[in-house]
């Protein structure tokens, strides 16, 4: 009972009545799951591997586009969470490490519409932008990492693990483990030394 009275000053009446609507539907859905807030968008279910403790919050949108439809393109760890309206999408490697935390609006992404360096660019005369041929490059994050909200992760980026990255960053390159980074485009602001087990500012 005091569970209960702990729920309903929380959340209200209205609000532990659609608590407890989404733990139904996680262990029906989502088994090794601790919480997934419905509705939840999830795309090509058979090309993503999810990990025990995944949570989020709600109206999030997880999408895999494999080559091959059996093909595992989103690979998530253990006690992932992420909170509401977070959107990944996978064309051939996105990988995320245990113990991940997503704040809100964040947007993950393995996949440009084009080719827009390299020997095959697209011409944008040529072309319309949603009919050009999917590029992609992995993406890998680190476990124990903590992304803030609003961020951008592009193609190509692999953030090693221990770091935070700064609310309303663009990564759009490596991130070394045990850094803060932030800003647009990120970069990395302290690192994490073992030795005095203090953040140090990095020198400009």
């Amino acid at each position: 009972m005091s569970q209960i009275s702990r729920l309903l000053r929380q959340y209200g009446f209205l609000g532990a009545c659609r608590l407890l609507k989404d733990l139904l539907l996680t262990k029906l859905f989502f088994k090794s799951a601790r919480l997934v807030k419905f509705p939840i968008d999830i795309r090509n279910k058979a090309s993503m591997r999810i990990g025990k403790g995944f949570s989020t919050g709600k109206l999030c949108r997880l999408e895999a586009y494999p080559l091959k439809y059996s093909e595992i393109v989103l690979d998530i760890g253990d006690n992932f969470k992420i909170n509401d309206y977070v959107h990944i999408a996978a064309g051939s490697s996105i990988i995320i490490g245990d113990n991940v935390l997503v704040a809100s609006n964040v947007f993950i992404s393995d996949i440009s519409h084009g080719s827009y360096n390299g020997n095959d660019e697209d011409d944008p005369a040529d072309s319309i932008v949603d009919l050009r041929k999917l590029s992609t490059k992995p993406v890998k994050i680190g476990a124990n990492t903590w992304i803030g909200q609003n961020v951008l992760i592009l193609p190509g980026v692999s953030i090693g693990e221990n770091c935070i990255i700064g609310a309303g960053s663009v990564v759009v390159k490596a991130i070394p483990a045990n850094s803060i980074a932030v800003g647009n485009p990120a970069r990395v602001v302290k690192n994490y030394n073992n030795v005095t087990r203090r953040w140090c500012k990095t020198s400009e």
